[in-house]
């Protein structure tokens, strides 16, 4: 396909590939965008001769991005997101110390579950004009970075140090040292006798070399869905689990946790967001009350501290 002179997008040609990719289908699309098909079509086709890439595979059954569409997504999602913080930010210059406007957090469960909570009770009191919206995202695979590279998060909690590297171009910053420790049902005399109750995300967990030279640790009997049902079941006295501290917090009483010592494996959470929004009023933000929270209220140490 030959490249036109002319490779500027503009923004309703943006919307229009996001929305596409989201709906998965032109048809689709013109219903959420308010427009015709044949509009939809045309806006793709013009936006496939400026970048010189084919965007969708079209077919019956709709439309599929290609590697090239998944890339034009990804940057169309960051570009209108950008034009969004432009007007906030230069809205609020007059007040440097505000910030308003939305602010999408992709987080893992336990942090969703125990760590948002109290950051969000004072980014509101502090900032009562954010909306914060947050997605619970599986930290396995590309995880809440994935989201974020991808523009549909602003910014993720994460956690660092796995062995999939981040995608390329996003910041990342650590927050606090994790420790893990044995959990069991209360009062069982020799909880590493158990069964190993484990989860995906814990599998790729950054304790390998630790884990590797535990030769007390039997391979996992049961896998469950995520941490809340692996404490559900050790609650039960299925077996025993190894989990991170954010997963214990608010554990019931007939959950036992059992230090494992000086040498304890520990993971490192943190944030990841990108290079354009780092500086963004709401981003800074929420970064400020993640770490105070992390050291005020969860007494968890700052790796960069």
């Amino acid at each position: 396909m030959a490249r036109t002179t002319d490779s500027d997008l503009a923004p309703h040609e943006l919307r229009v590939l996001v929305a596409v990719a989201d709906t998965g289908g032109f048809s689709a699309a013109a219903g959420t965008l308010g427009l015709t098909q044949s509009a939809v079509s045309h806006s793709v086709r013009g936006s496939e001769r400026k970048i010189g890439a084919v965007l969708f595979d079209r077919g019956r059954t709709g439309a599929r991005a290609t590697p090239a569409g998944d890339k034009a997504v990804a940057h169309a999602r960051r570009v209108l997101r950008l034009l969004d913080v432009l007007t906030a930010e230069a809205r609020g210059a007059a007040r440097p110390d505000a910030a308003e406007g939305p602010l999408r957090i992709a987080a893992f469960r336990s942090a969703a579950l125990h760590l948002l909570p109290p950051v969000l009770r004072r980014l509101r009191s502090r900032h009562p004009d954010i909306e914060a919206q947050v997605r619970i995202v599986r930290e396995v695979g590309r995880g809440t970075a994935g989201e974020v590279a991808d523009g549909k998060a602003d910014i993720g909690i994460a956690t660092l140090g796995g062995s999939a590297p981040f995608p390329p171009g996003l910041i990342v910053s650590g927050l606090f040292e994790e420790p893990y420790a044995l959990v069991h049902a209360t009062g069982h005399a020799t909880p590493r006798s158990l069964p190993l109750v484990d989860w995906a995300e814990n599998c790729g967990s950054y304790t390998r070399a630790w884990w590797s030279a535990q030769d007390w640790i039997p391979t996992a009997t049961i896998e469950a869905e995520d941490d809340g049902a692996v404490l559900s079941l050790v609650s039960g006295g299925h077996g025993m689990a190894i989990m991170p501290a954010l997963s214990l917090a608010g554990a019931p009483n007939s959950v036992g946790i059992t230090d494992l010592g000086p040498d304890r494996p520990t993971r490192q959470v943190g944030y990841v967001t990108t290079s354009e929004l780092a500086g963004s009023a709401v981003v800074r933000a929420l970064v400020r009350e993640l770490r105070a929270t992390a050291s005020q209220d969860l007494g968890l140490p700052d790796p960069g501290a």
